[in-house]
């Protein structure tokens, strides 16, 4: 699929202290471009030839909503009309963990109805995403 098909989006929870709005957003971005590698792209050298990285070829739209907005977005994501897109999200179970063998352990214990999300990324068609997210305000 071609990608101006494709969307990302990342919806945070703006009520969130703002450090906490920021590492949401880096650890969702870093697991989104594990999972679609195909969308960070070749390294790019400037006209004094340094060397940047590359990063991901389409836009990642920042959007927010509240504790429920997320609960309910997660739950529709996990139904089967959007089985088909990349899904990233982050709690408070794992963002109160240091080591990641911790979160395994304390995620086991915890039953999702009791995860508190800050963030959820979505990557997939426009025309889903959009249909998931449309109507959310950006982050501002």
């Amino acid at each position: 699929m071609s990608d101006s098909n494709m969307k990302c989006v990342m919806v945070i929870d703006s009520k969130l202290p703002a450090g906490i709005v920021a590492n949401t957003a880096a650890i969702l971005g870093i697991t989104l471009g594990k999972h679609i590698p195909e969308q960070v792209v070749e390294n790019v050298t400037d006209a004094s030839g340094q060397v940047h990285l590359g990063i991901i070829k389409i836009p990642v739209t920042m959007l927010h909503g509240d504790k429920g907005v997320l609960n309910d977005l997660r739950k529709r994501l996990f139904g089967p009309e959007f089985n088909d897109l990349t899904v990233v999200d982050f709690s408070d179970i794992a963002q109160s963990c240091n080591v990641y063998s911790d979160y395994i352990d304390k995620s086991a214990l915890t039953p999702e109805q009791d995860h508190t999300y800050f963030g959820v990324a979505i990557y997939g068609t426009k025309k889903k995403v959009n249909k998931l997210t449309g109507s959310m305000p950006l982050i501002r």
